[in-house]
């Protein structure tokens, strides 16, 4: 969903370790040490083998790193959309998805799934928005309430996977 022109898979392959996390740092919110890891599996073949690495950074990493990273993305229509205080990257998520125009009612069942998931798990409900709409959301989101704390970060991670490609799908180009 970036607006730059889409970087070429060899531009990034020759990047050092600054310019590389930097220009790709935005694919993990706010959480670009999951890039900047990755950076030593370079050279990449593919997009899809260079998402793997970084999928296999982030499956190495600490839990304690998981949910820093699971903690760094906002609730979906939650207060930082409200004051727009997304990245750039989320408000267009979550605006694909219709999450900028919800009816009150709608807005209230966010905030009630919100509260109680946050309440449940400590950390925010991610689901990739863009593979989803309003409804799916919603069902997903009453869902994983019944999960357990280690399967909500599976699935979590597996959420945070799917995002992260697309974004990175929406960046480069082979």
């Amino acid at each position: 969903m970036s607006s730059a022109p889409p970087l070429s898979l060899n531009l990034l392959n020759s990047m050092n370790r600054t310019g590389f996390t930097t220009a790709l740092g935005f694919a993990f919110e706010l959480s670009p040490w999951v890039v900047e890891r990755a950076w030593d599996e370079r050279p990449f073949e593919s997009l899809e083998g260079m998402h793997a690495g970084m999928m296999a950074v982030l499956d190495a990493a600490s839990t304690a790193d998981k949910l820093a990273l699971i903690r760094a993305h906002p609730e979906l229509a939650g207060k930082a959309a409200v004051a727009k205080a997304l990245t750039a990257e989320s408000h267009a998520e979550q605006a694909s998805a219709g999450l900028d125009r919800l009816t009150p009612e709608e807005f209230e069942r966010f905030h009630t799934l919100n509260a109680a998931y946050a309440a449940r798990f400590g950390f925010p409900f991610i689901i990739a928005v863009r593979l989803n709409d309003k409804t799916s959301i919603l069902a997903a989101m009453q869902a994983r309430l019944a999960n357990d704390q280690d399967q909500e970060i599976a699935e979590a991670i597996t959420q945070i996977g799917h995002i992260s490609r697309l974004r990175l799908t929406d960046a480069v180009r082979s």
